[in-house]
């Protein structure tokens, strides 16, 4: 998405500054902020048929209506010009997609859309902040950089064919078989593994929000001893941000711990065994490189590169991107 995606609002001289009103978005705003976003991602890679571009999936209006997402809008004489999205998780927070009307590039909207991003992150008690970004864009590097925000790690977007074997391996469950009351020591459990991995990181809404939209499911494994030792927060569908034929794992974890690798490979059977259930083809995820054992985990069981971007972080720390962390994110 732009990667932050961000599309053509560089940091470079920009040509004469508009009049714009910076305000939330609407639900009237969604059909324009969808046109929007397309239409400026598909204009910045140069797609053949922009209007068939990422018709497949969906980041505006499931976004607009999560409660942890706060949606964005730039508004010129009237008429929409642009959209963000911040995203809370817990005490770490991200914004995006970042998406400009492409006649409207390089005219300061893009700075005032991540400035009002970045003021609600901070609100919002947000501790460690990011975004994706073009790995091949200085000026998209050079605008975030004037809002503290520090090119940290490549952060790669993979795929790999289902491997339907794979999903026999291991015992899993999905979050929409549980109970409410299942559901909510569910989230309890999350969120106690993901504190492990940065204090007060917290999942619950993200995964609330797959639930209640109708976006995927959450794949959960728990140890005999009943603990959850890994999760996985997956978008399938055209409602959902995952693309034609994808179980796209926006969020997964492995509880750290001796055990952390062995729970983290069986995540990815689990997350074979959904995609398998749910009629997908592939298994889509994003991965820090900073994270070296779950990269090369990845790269092991013949997932490819398909996007490669650069995640940049405010303040300029590593946050939970470290060695010996089995974690799958994707901040676009």
């Amino acid at each position: 998405m732009e990667q932050n995606m961000q599309t053509g609002n560089g940091a470079g001289a920009v040509a004469q500054p508009i009049a714009l009103t910076v305000r939330g978005l609407t639900e009237n705003d969604l059909p324009e902020a969808q046109w929007i976003v397309r239409r400026a991602f598909a204009t910045f890679v140069g797609a053949p048929d922009p209007e068939t571009f990422w018709t497949d999936r969906e980041y505006v209006h499931s976004r607009w209506a999560a409660p942890h997402v706060t949606a964005f809008a730039a508004e010129v004489e009237g008429r929409l010009a642009g959209a963000n999205f911040a995203t809370q998780w817990g005490s770490v927070g991200f914004f995006g997609p970042l998406a400009i009307r492409p006649d409207l590039w390089d005219r300061g909207v893009g700075q005032r859309l991540v400035e009002a991003a970045t003021i609600d992150l901070e609100a919002r008690g947000v501790r460690h902040a990011g975004l994706f970004t073009f790995a091949n864009s200085p000026k998209h590097m050079a605008l975030y950089q004037r809002f503290g925000y520090a090119p940290c790690f490549l952060t790669v977007i993979m795929s790999a064919p289902v491997n339907k074997s794979a999903a026999d391996r291991v015992r899993w469950l999905r979050y929409s078989a549980l109970s409410e009351a299942e559901r909510a020591r569910a989230r309890d459990e999350c969120r106690d593994l993901t504190d492990a991995l940065y204090e007060g990181l917290d999942l619950g809404d993200e995964i609330q929000a797959v639930h209640t939209h109708g976006l995927g499911d959450v794949v959960l494994l728990w140890d005999r001893a009943d603990k959850l030792n890994a999760l996985a927060v997956c978008h399938h569908g055209p409602r959902s941000e995952a693309g034609q034929g994808a179980c796209f794992v926006k969020f997964g974890a492995a509880r750290p711990g001796p055990q952390a690798e062995e729970s983290f490979a069986a995540l990815l059977d689990a997350c074979a065994g959904l995609a398998t259930e749910a009629g997908m083809t592939s298994v889509l995820a994003g991965v820090s490189t900073a994270r070296r054992e779950a990269h090369r985990h990845l790269v092991a069981r013949g997932f490819r590169t398909e996007v490669t971007g650069v995640a940049m972080h405010r303040p300029d720390e590593p946050g939970y991107s470290r060695p010996g962390v089995f974690v799958l994110d994707d901040w676009r």
